[in-house]
């Protein structure tokens, strides 16, 4: 990557060009007793996601606030003056890339299967399936050991969470759609 960038700063595209590297989501490799992808911790669900914005990142700045990769076309589409779709769920980080101190309000989901997570910067919280929970304070439990759901003290925090996720009839395994064959094209219809 560091080639790249030195070769984009000798070129004449170095003041309009966005560079975007992104990675695809962590993999666990004992911990927790893990040898997968398939879990919504944090070394599951963390990935790489840097951005080169010629007059607005700098060199060497790094933030730490939780975005998702939802957030990868809003902000492209922002940084190009191009519209953003309605329909899309990701959020401009335009404003994380200016100021990396910027406050975000919007928390990160991850899904896997039937189980949900949300993620902020201080907290993640889990509703599998089955009903259980798992809920993590980030700042005193970095590497998510301590499961908080259960503690009393907790109990607002993890409802505040729990209330960003979608109600659990909406995690219902999607049915198959019906295609219909369509009459001499030869395509599918939906």
């Amino acid at each position: 990557m560091g080639r790249v960038l030195q070769t984009l700063e000798k070129s004449p595209y170095r003041d309009n060009t966005i560079v975007v590297l992104m990675s695809d989501h962590g993999f666990h490799l004992g911990e927790k007793m893990h040898w997968t992808k398939g879990t919504l911790w944090e070394e599951a669900t963390h990935c790489l996601l840097l951005f080169r914005v010629p007059g607005v990142t700098k060199p060497d700045q790094t933030c730490r606030r939780v975005v998702s990769l939802l957030d990868v076309y809003p902000t492209l589409a922002e940084l190009a003056g191009l519209p953003k779709p309605k329909h899309l769920d990701g959020h401009s980080l335009v404003p994380l890339l200016k100021n990396t101190k910027a406050v975000r309000q919007e928390p990160v989901l991850s899904t896997y299967q039937q189980h949900i997570a949300v993620r902020t910067d201080d907290y993640r919280y889990i509703r599998y399936g089955d009903g259980s929970e798992e809920l993590y304070d980030r700042a005193k439990d970095p590497r998510e050991w301590k499961n908080l759901a259960t503690h009393p003290e907790y109990a607002s925090t993890k409802k505040r969470l729990a209330n960003l996720l979608p109600k659990p009839e909406a995690m219902a395994p999607m049915r198959p759609r019906k295609i219909k064959k369509g009459k001499g094209s030869g395509k599918d219809e939906k």
